[in-house]
């Protein structure tokens, strides 16, 4: 194993891979200094005590840097204006931290003049991608030390097996041991009963859920919501003005105590198999129903649909690291044109786990009362002109039947 590494950055979150791998280092890269940082992208409790832990398991120091506005603003908004989602249920909450972390360390590693930027990422995930494409983005040349795929620890029970061998305390038990990533958007959980597809997931067990309730412990009676959005952008939520980490939080917290925003999902990873995994994304499940319908009056027919289309690829760019590429940056300018528009306020109903709209309106509306109607439209709508349209529109259709017809 090399031994000239002498100065490492960590990507520290202070859970079960990054508290062994601070002495694992220390252990294999002779003289090597390692210095923890953590991106604080919403984690909220679990950042509490990093430092001291850090240091008593052998880093030289701790850098907590506060990334949750680049996150929402730089990150979120971007994915949720596309529409993006994976596998028509993932709102890719672990997906696009990645990137925004990684580029923050490169920064600190350029700081500190490091050899090398680890993760704790195994070689099985998809973060392992996520975080060296980004890197290799910003640091083209700089050193990746990746300890999954190299050291002799096989399982989490042998990552325990380490810690308590170095008397690096934990927070969580055997029993207990889902591998969870929060953030300000999301919470996701894997492990355990869950990688069994055929087990339900324990919702109504108490600490399963973090951000919220099961649909059926919400409340009986539905709670009306409404959020502004100025160019695809959400701006406020019921009528108060917010700054974007504001509304993500307070779309929580209405969204959690609702039971809004489970997917339980077995999606196929960036690295060829199948993982099933239970997220909780209460206020992004809210935000981008509401961005939905409020593009249904202020999008075209053709740009609507075109962008669904966009919205596929978007999500799984984002899914498979893909974050600082010509092609995202050029789809996501392609975006942000459609949201010219895409400016009102949008009215929700939510009632255990279940969103229906309430009333949308825009300045920008393309909804047009006197041509819809049902009643006299007062000439606006000539229905004669339907049959002309009927006949070129089917032409097609008729001339096959007809040749058809022909050669039997």
């Amino acid at each position: 194993m090399e031994k000239k590494i002498k100065k490492v950055v960590l990507a520290y979150s202070g859970g079960l891979d990054t508290s062994i791998i601070i002495p694992w280092l220390k252990e294999n890269y002779e003289g090597c200094e390692v210095i923890a940082v953590s991106g604080d992208v919403g984690q909220g409790t679990e950042l509490e005590g990093l430092e001291e832990k850090a240091k008593k398991t052998g880093a030289s120091k701790l850098y907590v840097l506060d990334l949750k506005k680049d996150f929402v603003e730089n990150y979120i908004f971007p994915t949720m204006q596309a529409g993006a989602v994976y596998e028509e249920k993932y709102l890719l909450g672990t997906s696009f931290a990645r990137p925004c972390i990684a580029k923050a360390l490169v920064e600190i590693a350029k700081k500190e003049k490091a050899d090398a930027i680890c993760h704790g990422c195994t070689g099985k995930g998809n973060d392992q991608v996520r975080f060296e494409l980004a890197i290799k983005a910003f640091a083209p040349e700089m050193k990746i030390i990746a300890p999954w795929r190299i050291w002799d620890i096989k399982s989490r029970d042998e990552e325990i097996d380490y810690a308590e061998a170095h008397h690096i305390p934990l927070k969580i038990n055997r029993e207990t041991n889902y591998s969870k990533d929060k953030n300000l958007w999301h919470l996701s959980h894997e492990g355990l009963d869950l990688e069994h597809p055929e087990n339900e997931p324990q919702y109504e067990k108490e600490g399963f859920l973090e951000l919220g309730v099961s649909p059926l412990q919400a409340p009986d009676k539905p709670e009306y919501v409404s959020i502004s959005f100025e160019k695809g952008i959400p701006t406020a939520v019921n009528g108060k003005k917010m700054g974007a980490v504001e509304i993500v939080e307070t779309l929580n917290a209405i969204g959690g105590r609702n039971g809004v925003g489970l997917a339980d999902l077995v999606e196929n990873r960036l690295v060829g198999m199948k993982s099933r995994g239970v997220y909780e994304t209460p206020g992004g499940a809210i935000l981008y129903e509401a961005h939905r319908l409020l593009e249904t009056i202020t999008l075209d027919k053709a740009t609507q649909h075109y962008k669904q289309l966009v919205a596929v690829k978007f999500g799984e760019m984002v899914y498979d690291g893909q974050w600082f590429t010509p092609l995202r940056e050029a789809l996501s300018a392609f975006v942000e044109k459609t949201q010219e528009t895409v400016t009102g306020e949008v009215k929700l109903r939510i009632y255990k786990g279940n969103m229906t709209s309430a009333g949308i309106s825009s300045p920008y509306s393309l909804y047009s009362e006197s041509i819809a109607t049902f009643d006299d439209d007062g000439g606006a709508y000539s229905q004669k002109d339907s049959e002309g349209f009927i006949n070129l529109f089917g032409l097609p259709i008729k001339v096959k039947a007809l040749l058809d017809k022909n050669r039997k």
